[in-house]
């Protein structure tokens, strides 16, 4: 197994432990999130806390194609958080990452970067409507949008759960995560509003967030809302109906765990 690892010139005196704690990675017991996909841990070195996310390992057909083709996620996270940062758009600060390889095969990554202590995710404004300064973020958040596009920068994974939220006593700060999903370069008007689409289900704050982002631009404010909706809906279809089919085809997963379940061994 051949490796490669990676990390930032302010974290140099820290190196040593990362790696250990990195080869060790499984016997860190703090997990962040119950990730399906990827394990998040947070683990602690000279009393500063950081991030550890461990991706999993891809398919035989993107294993070859991570190793000569295309670069890797923890790679792309710590490459666009740099480029992030450089454009003043915070982001948890990137340490380091971990690539572990074959002669022909992708392994293992480990991506590491500060932990940021946030007071909300964009999520809760989805869900908990008695947040007492739940408009003032949601149009704050809005203009942090707007920023990102005239930076440029295409979040692909602009979700509920990738956009941390802190409170401030001059405002907000938003820091962007799980980053390995981003384009950069000049966004037309429709590639601006569509990003907003895998954000909420909810009218009410789709109209404010389409009152904010008129503003900014000085769009029209009916035409963006008319488009963010129906973008938002697009989105909801496509992605219920991966649901679905995913049901049906791996159906045979879930009978056999409730076999497993139901067997008195």
């Amino acid at each position: 197994m051949q490796n490669k690892f990676v990390i930032h010139s302010d974290y140099i005196k820290i190196q040593p432990k990362l790696k250990e704690i990195i080869v060790n990675f499984d016997e860190y017991k703090e997990v962040l999130g119950e990730g399906d996909r990827n394990v998040i841990k947070i683990i602690e070195i000279e009393d500063n806390n950081y991030v550890i996310k461990s991706f999993k390992i891809p398919n035989l057909l993107n294993q070859i194609v991570y190793r000569f083709f295309r670069k890797s996620k923890a790679e792309r996270s710590y490459a666009y958080a740099n480029e992030l940062l450089q454009l003043g758009i915070e982001t948890p600060y990137p340490v380091a990452y971990k690539l572990c390889v074959t002669s022909f095969l992708f392994k293992k990554s480990f991506y590491v970067c500060e932990l940021v202590d946030s007071d909300l995710t964009f999520r809760e404004l989805t869900t908990d409507f008695s947040i007492p300064d739940h408009e003032a973020i949601l149009r704050a958040f809005t203009r942090f949008t707007f920023k990102l596009h005239e930076n440029g920068v295409n979040f692909l994974d602009h979700s509920p759960g990738n956009t941390l939220i802190k409170r401030k006593k001059d405002g907000y700060a938003f820091y962007l995560v799980d980053l390995n999903r981003m384009e950069f370069g000049k966004m037309d008007f429709e590639d601006r509003i569509k990003n907003f689409a895998k954000l909420t289900i909810h009218k009410a704050m789709i109209r404010v967030m389409s009152e904010e982002y008129a503003r900014c631009s000085g769009q029209d404010q009916d035409q963006i809302f008319n488009l963010m909706w129906k973008y938002t809906k697009e989105f909801q279809h496509r992605f219920y109906r991966k649901i679905r089919f995913k049901k049906r085809i791996f159906f045979w997963k879930q009978k056999y765990k409730n076999r497993v379940s139901d067997s008195p061994i």
